[in-house]
C-alpha cells in the first residue's frame, strides 16, 4: 500500500503574512479570496473597485475598508496587492502599483499574448514581484499528483486526458458577453497551466473551440490534442452545455505513467457552484486504488496557496515563484497557439477517388 496519507496537500503559510489590499470586488473576491484569506488568517487591508457601490458592499459583508479611489488603495504601504480583474484591466492597474510591489494577477494574463508580453514587460520595468492566481496547480489534488510524481510513483507520464462533460452556469459571469475569446482564455488556461507544471511546455497543439447554440458566448467547448514528447499523449475534451442531469456528467483529470496512474474529480465543477467533492485515486501497477486524503477544495483552499507562494517568496521564504509572470507567459502562449489552430483550417478529406 502506498502512504498516500503524506503526499502533500497545502502550500506551506507565510510566517509574517503582510496586509492585502485587493483591487477589484466581484463575485470572485467574494467568493473564492476572501473566504481563503480568513481561512488561512491573512490581514486584509481593504477593497477597492470602480463601482464604489459593489465595493462598498463587499467592505460591509466581510468587515473591511472600502477605499475612496484606485490611488488611495495603491498608496498603501507594506501590502501585497491583489488584483481581482478582468484580463483586459491590468494593464490600466498595474502602472498605479509602487515599484518593487509584491502583486497577485487574476488570471488569464492578459486577453491575449500580446497583451500578456506587455505585462511582463511593464512588470520587469517596474521590478514588481508578481504573480498570476493559476490556482488549480495549488489545489489539494493537484499538489498531491506533483508529489506523487516526484516520489516515483506513477514513473513517467506518457498520456494525460482532461475531460468535462457538465453544465456550467455561464449567467453567472456576465462579464463573458461579447468578449471573443472565452472557453480556453478563462476555463481551460487552469488547465493548459497544470499540465505545464506537470509536463513542462508543449512544442505543438492541435485545437477547435466554438459555441454552443444554447448559448451566445463565443465558445463553450474545446477539444485539443497537445504535442509533447514523442510518446506522450496529451488530450482535452471540454464541453460546458452537456444540460442533462448528473448522471453522465464528468469533470476529471487522467494521469496515466509507465509505472502507476491516478484520477482526479474536478468536484467544484459539478453542481457548480455548490459543487461536490474534490477526489483523487492512485495506483501503481499490480496494486490497487487507493483514495488520497485531501486537505480542502479547490475553491477557495487552492487561493491559500497561490498568496502563500507569492508572500513566502518576496518574503525569501520560498526559493521559486510557481506562476511568477516569466512561466505564466508559457501558458498564455500555449493559450494562443490553441487559438491559432483553431483559426485554421482542418486538413481537407479527398471527397472524390
Amino acid at each position: 500500500m502506498l502512504p498516500v496519507a503524506e503526499l502533500q496537500g497545502a502550500w506551506p503559510l507565510p510566517s509574517r503574512p503582510k496586509p492585502i489590499v485587493i483591487i477589484g470586488a466581484g463575485g470572485i473576491v467574494h467568493d473564492a479570496h476572501l473566504p481563503a484569506y480568513r481561512m488561512a488568517g491573512f490581514p486584509v487591508a481593504g477593497v477597492f473597485d470602480r463601482n464604489a457601490e459593489r465595493a462598498a458592499q463587499v467592505a460591509a459583508d466581510w468587515g473591511l475598508r472600502a477605499f475612496s479611489s484606485l490611488d488611495e488603495a495603491t498608496g498603501q504601504k507594506d501590502v501585497v496587492f491583489d488584483l481581482a480583474l478582468p484580463p483586459g484591466a491590468h494593464l490600466d492597474v498595474l502602472p498605479h502599483l509602487p515599484d518593487g510591489a509584491a502583486v497577485l494577477l487574476q488570471k488569464p494574463m492578459g486577453r491575449t499574448l500580446e497583451e500578456a508580453t506587455a505585462i511582463l514587460s511593464l512588470a520587469r520595468r517596474k521590478r514588481l514581484i508578481a504573480s498570476v492566481n493559476f490556482q488549480l496547480r495549488y489545489s489539494a489534488m493537484m499538489l498531491a499528483v506533483a508529489d506523487a510524481l516526484r516520489r516515483g510513483w506513477l514513473g513517467r507520464l506518457v498520456d494525460v486526458e482532461v475531460h468535462l462533460n457538465l453544465v456550467t452556469p455561464w449567467q453567472l459571469f456576465p462579464f463573458l458577453k461579447g468578449m471573443e475569446r472565452v472557453e480556453i482564455a478563462v476555463h481551460s488556461i487552469h488547465y493548459i497551466d497544470t499540465i505545464r507544471a506537470l509536463l513542462g511546455n508543449a512544442t505543438g497543439v492541435h485545437a477547435r473551440t466554438l459555441g454552443h447554440p444554447s448559448t451566445d458566448l463565443a465558445q463553450t467547448r474545446t477539444s485539443a490534442l497537445f504535442d509533447f514528447a514523442p510518446d506522450q499523449r496529451v488530450t482535452f475534451s471540454i464541453n460546458h452545455n452537456h444540460d442533462f442531469g448528473r448522471k453522465f456528467q464528468d469533470a476529471s483529470f487522467r494521469f496515466e505513467g509507465d509505472a502507476g496512474a491516478a484520477m482526479v474529480k474536478l468536484g467544484l465543477l459539478l453542481n457548480y457552484p455548490e459543487g461536490e467533492p474534490d477526489e483523487l485515486w492512485i495506483t501503481t501497477k499490480g496494486g490497487d486504488w487507493q483514495q488520497v486524503p485531501l486537505a480542502g477544495r479547490w475553491f477557495p483552499h487552492a487561493f491559500i496557496g497561490t498568496m502563500s507562494n507569492l508572500q513566502r517568496f518576496a518574503a525569501g521564504e520560498d526559493e521559486v515563484l510557481m506562476t511568477a509572470l516569466d512561466d505564466a507567459w508559457h501558458t498564455m502562449a500555449l493559450a494562443e497557439a490553441m487559438f491559432t489552430s483553431a483559426a485554421r483550417p482542418a486538413t481537407p478529406v479527398q471527397s472524390t477517388p
